[in-house]
């Protein structure tokens, strides 16, 4: 990145590191790609390079590919620009390239987002008074807050994730134009709404993000309206919880377990992979609540079962705050089979010793089988499973 940024400079263009790669370096956060804006057209930085990549080249944006072998790397460079209006809540519909810093960071969201960095001339811009809002721990809109979520929806979700993952706190006056850009929120890509809240939901502190998340109305547009109890019940419960979204999320819905079709649209509306869809559905299944209060192994296990080893830390870590039950969960399933691939003996060994043949009635076997072990798991053994195979032949 350097010596692009040295190639931009020695030809009279300015070549500046922006946005949240400075920001994290500032707070000692990792960073991201080290991405350059510039004066320079994009015309201009294709000239400058041997090899270039037109990555966004009608917004502005040239990947550079500079070096050699391992040393080879790949620099995104952004012409500075002003944009036109936002017709689809999310992209401008016009660019104008520019030639002044000052102008590209005035379109940038948040104040701690719109700093610049000259790695040749060592200089550092800060234009709004982000270094102030840095130090006070303050998420605040560049200019007019309204504007800003006017022009882009998805800075609404992007406010509430960066006050989770940075530990800051929403500023007043960005936090009450957020409640006036829902309409614009709701036409951002739910794929681009479903990264922004995976992020906070695997934060630390998940909890500064999904309070002003409930406060502006995000919370029931892109989960569901909530009653404030079962907001704030759901609220403590995550922070509590180990830092996996997908069982995060599971929690934050829980309350609408017993609406099923409800639970599904609100899935599909986030565009999950297949795994974190089935996962998220097996872990509101309405009949998890009982992993809290059942005491019988038998029925624990039953219930383990039912809903299978993979999810069953997921469903504890979600349901069960009492240690001692945690205890009394894991002390039922130690040793003991939950799936019919886990019995010591398998549809193939049934069908040699000619207690079964292969169809539909060998599946229902296999689940007695387990169902008679889940009893007493010791049963697992393949001479007392094909003599209990051979009764219930």
């Amino acid at each position: 990145m350097l010596e692009v940024a040295q190639i931009i400079h020695d030809a009279g263009h300015e070549a500046v590191v922006v946005g949240g790669a400075v920001r994290d370096a500032l707070i000692g956060r990792p960073q991201g790609d080290w991405d350059l804006a510039t004066s320079a057209t994009p015309t201009e930085v294709q000239a400058l390079f041997r090899r270039t990549i037109p990555t966004g080249i009608d917004h502005g944006t040239i990947t550079v590919v500079h070096g050699r072998g391992d040393e080879r790397v790949h620099t995104e460079v952004t012409t500075f620009r002003g944009e036109g209006r936002y017709d689809d809540g999310r992209r401008p519909s016009e660019v104008r390239f520019l030639r002044e810093l000052q102008e590209d960071l005035a379109r940038r969201d948040f104040t701690v987002n719109a700093f610049a960095w000259n790695p040749i001339t060592q200089v550092f811009t800060d234009c709004f008074a982000g270094l102030a809002d840095l130090h006070a721990g303050v998420i605040r809109a560049v200019g007019d807050p309204v504007q800003r979520f006017q022009e882009d929806g998805l800075r609404a979700m992007r406010a509430v994730r960066l006050c989770a993952t940075l530990e800051y706190r929403l500023d007043a006056a960005t936090q009450m134009a957020i409640g006036g850009a829902l309409e614009i929120l709701a036409r951002v890509s739910r794929e681009r709404v479903h990264v922004e809240l995976f992020k906070l939901l695997e934060s630390r502190r998940p909890a500064l993000g999904l309070e002003p998340m409930a406060d502006t109305g995000i919370w029931a547009q892109v989960l569901a309206p909530m009653g404030g109890a079962e907001i704030e019940a759901a609220v403590s419960a995550v922070e509590l919880m180990r830092p996996d979204p997908v069982v995060r999320l599971a929690r934050l819905l829980w309350p609408l377990r017993s609406e099923r079709a409800q639970i599904e649209a609100i899935i599909d509306g986030l565009k999950p992979s297949r795994d974190e869809r089935a996962r998220i559905l097996a872990l509101t299944d309405p009949a998890n609540a009982a992993l809290a209060r059942l005491r019988d192994p038998v029925a624990i296990r039953k219930l383990a079962a039912a809903l299978g080893r993979r999810h069953l830390a997921d469903a504890t870590d979600l349901v069960v705050r009492e240690w001692s039950q945690l205890v009394t969960i894991e002390e039922a399933v130690r040793g003991a089979p939950l799936a019919i691939s886990e019995l010591a003996i398998g549809g193939k060994e049934l069908v040699a010793a000619g207690v079964a043949t292969p169809g539909p009635e060998l599946g229902k076997l296999l689940a007695d089988l387990l169902d008679w072990v889940l009893e007493l798991p010791a049963r697992n053994a393949a001479p007392e499973l094909l003599a209990q195979a051979r009764l219930l032949a």
